[in-house]
């Protein structure tokens, strides 16, 4: 599912913008990265694009749907969105009807919404957990709950905000398994984050926000080159490529994979002075 807006702007209540005339196009089963210091737009954009905010000025479409012509609740049909908070969006008794609450609420039949519940909840690990409370799991799970109801939906285009937040090492994995899975099914996946490694090894577009307005859209290894660019927006590059700099490397590898292979591509007399 592709979503494109044209000259979006949104002011809060309080007077301050949040956009100013943002266009931006997502190809539909594309994965894109939405970067930025705190009060760049990012998740205001977001919420626009699924409809839980309405712009000033502007257009979002979402797939072939003009986003004015249709509420929030018929566009979770085609987009969905998971808060960086799970507690502002967990409301059901039991982890089983906070999956199923989706589902059923686009009126599928019992065997399909347990299909789709099953297979949510095993991807996150939460199986042994149905009848659990929602606020008598850990922080971890209660994240991979949000993302099992979001995942539930079966969305063709998910948004989320701060993925890895709270995440250890084990919980990362899970959401890089869940990421690739979405990947091979062609969902077209927008994440806000300042998890800048995390961009670098999943994300090949970046898209960097500052004062409600996009400052570049470009590939994550030509966005964290730039140094002039990630100054413009507060933003740090990922590990890998610090250490190359601080190496004197001319190569800015993204990732640890590719920091390593080209460790090994060098001299070993380069690599042990």
């Amino acid at each position: 599912m592709s979503v494109r807006v044209e000259g979006l702007s949104f002011t809060y209540p309080g007077g301050a913008q949040a956009l100013r005339q943002v266009s931006l196009d997502v190809p539909s089963g594309s994965q894109v990265a939405l970067v930025g210091e705190n009060g760049a737009g990012k998740t205001t954009l977001a919420k626009v694009m699924c409809g839980l905010l309405r712009p000033d000025a502007g257009r979002v479409w979402v797939g072939d749907w003009d986003a004015r012509e249709h509420s929030a609740a018929q566009l979770a049909r085609r987009v969905t969105y998971v808060f960086q908070n799970p507690d502002d969006q967990l409301f059901e008794r039991t982890v089983q009807a906070e999956v199923a609450f989706g589902p059923r609420n686009l009126g599928l039949p019992p065997e399909e919404i347990e299909q789709r519940l099953t297979r949510s909840l095993e991807t996150f690990h939460l199986e042994g957990l149905r009848s659990r409370h929602p606020y008598e799991l850990t922080p971890t799970q209660r994240k991979f709950l949000a993302l099992a109801a979001a995942d539930a939906m079966q969305a063709p285009l998910i948004i989320l905000d701060e993925p890895t937040t709270g995440l250890d090492g084990p919980g990362l994995h899970v959401l890089n398994e869940y990421l690739a899975r979405k990947r091979r099914e062609g969902t077209t996946i927008l994440a806000i984050s300042h998890d800048m490694d995390f961009i670098a090894e999943q994300f090949e577009r970046v898209v960097v926000m500052s004062g409600g307005e996009i400052l570049a859209d470009a590939s994550a290894a030509q966005v964290f080159g730039a140094a002039d660019l990630l100054a413009a927006g507060h933003l740090e590059a990922p590990q890998m490529v610090r250490l190359a700099e601080r190496l004197g490397w001319q190569v800015r590898p993204l990732t640890v994979e590719a920091f390593v292979v080209e460790l090994m591509a060098r001299p070993s007399a380069e690599v042990v002075r």
